[in-house]
């Protein structure tokens, strides 16, 4: 199990939830390390966000919950189980983009 960061986020990029994430799992929104840390400058550039959010790497989140609180568009979930319906492609999306398989069951 692991957090989610689903469709909210996009185009935000909020990094709150990555200062308070004691494991360094939080990424993106284009590389899968370095914490968002190309975010400040994306905001920078017109449309530098658009369609890009932040992900959660699901082999390194401990589900310890810092980040849920952080988050100021609420698109965290604590477990791929909690994600709404309309929110699925997010789990996916999340597995993918730290080039892992999505587990059959949230496809």
């Amino acid at each position: 199990m692991s957090y989610i960061i689903t469709s909210p986020c996009i185009g935000v990029c909020d990094t709150s939830c990555v200062d308070v994430c004691p494991v360094d799992c939080i990424h993106g929104p284009l590389k899968t390390d370095g914490s968002g840390s190309e975010v400040a400058e994306l905001k920078e550039k017109e449309d530098g966000l658009k369609g890009l959010q932040l992900f959660i790497d699901p082999e390194t989140c401990i589900v310890c919950g810092a980040c849920l609180p952080e988050c100021p568009v609420n698109a965290i979930y604590g477990s791929e189980d909690e994600v709404p319906e309309e929110e699925r492609a997010s789990i996916r999306k999340n597995y993918e983009f730290f080039g892992q398989t999505c587990p059959p069951e949230y496809m």
